[in-house]
């Protein structure tokens, strides 16, 4: 077969052509640091990339999820230990009430102490996060105490639905398949009964009767282990949610560290081959340079 001029021109500007190409890939390599620019560069890659990103996406909006449950414990856990310790102070003015060394106006003042402690009941059932109330289960958009201060003297109302068990539970997602509940049951904690209770021995010590202060301390302690018995479950799911967040967190370093290991490129490697492929292609173009020798019609120019 005849080799022409024409023939060596064009497989010299071909090679310099893809020698160019393979410069350029290797320069958005080390500009990027990533493998491949685009799904052509290597399809397997780019697969593969989109499942492992999924995956790290999913990781990171769980972790999202068990900031708002962190959120939600935590303000449910300081309502509970601040309403623990009202009712506490109540339970030590019943028994001061019950030892009848308390004068007409002493009795006052403790009945106007525990209606403070009531209001700040009210005002800890309450408690918002955000917009959302972190006490009244699912039914977050509407205040778990239907009436403050009931026209007639009774004591406060709570909302109708506070003990049903439609709303009882809010759940948030953790992980694939595991949920925990992130709020304590509404009909356990700021109840009808507790707020009956409380307004009972306020207006026994406001009207200095003292004949039935031994059952209605029987109701605050009632009262009282239910509290601490929601706070009891509260702290056990908060474990789990701790141990749920370090599993979380390892599987987010190893997905992440799985993805970088497809796509991320060896800096060092891209280097080391850049300065090669420049050295392949200064060879080519002098090579090049004398495979094309000047022919009569670079003279007339």
């Amino acid at each position: 077969m005849r080799v022409t001029q024409s023939m060596l021109t064009n497989n010299s500007m071909r090679n310099l052509s893809s020698s160019y190409s393979r410069m350029g890939q290797l320069q958005d390599q080390l500009s990027t640091g990533k493998k491949i620019t685009r799904p052509s560069d290597d399809p397997v890659v780019a697969m593969k990339g989109m499942f492992y990103r999924s995956n790290v996406s999913g990781v990171e909006q769980y972790k999202r999820n068990l900031s708002e449950l962190y959120l939600w414990m935590d303000n449910s856990e300081a309502g509970l230990e601040q309403g623990n310790q009202g009712l506490q102070r109540v339970r030590e003015l019943v028994l001061q009430g019950k030892n009848g060394t308390l004068s007409e106006d002493d009795k006052k003042a403790v009945a106007a102490e525990i209606g403070q402690i009531k209001q700040d009941m009210i005002t800890i059932a309450e408690t918002k996060v955000g917009s959302r109330y972190i006490y009244h289960g699912t039914d977050v958009n509407h205040s778990p105490i239907k009436d403050k201060a009931p026209a007639d003297g009774s004591a406060p109302q709570v909302a109708d639905n506070l003990r049903d068990a439609a709303i009882g539970d809010y759940i948030v997602e953790v992980s694939p398949g595991v949920t925990l509940k992130a709020n304590v049951t509404p009909g356990k904690v700021f109840n009808q009964e507790m707020f009956d209770t409380l307004h009972s021995i306020q207006k026994a010590f406001e009207s200095n009767d003292d004949t039935d202060l031994d059952g209605m301390l029987n109701k605050l302690d009632g009262v009282i282990e239910k509290l601490s018995s929601e706070r009891s479950d509260l702290g056990a799911r908060y474990n789990r949610l701790e141990m749920v967040d370090d599993r979380l967190s390892q599987q987010e370093t190893m997905a992440k560290r799985i993805m970088s290991d497809n796509e991320d490129a060896e800096i060092e490697r891209v280097i080391t081959d850049l300065k090669s492929q420049e050295s392949v292609h200064r060879a080519a173009l002098s090579v090049g340079a004398r495979i094309m020798q000047p022919t009569l019609m670079d003279f007339l120019r």
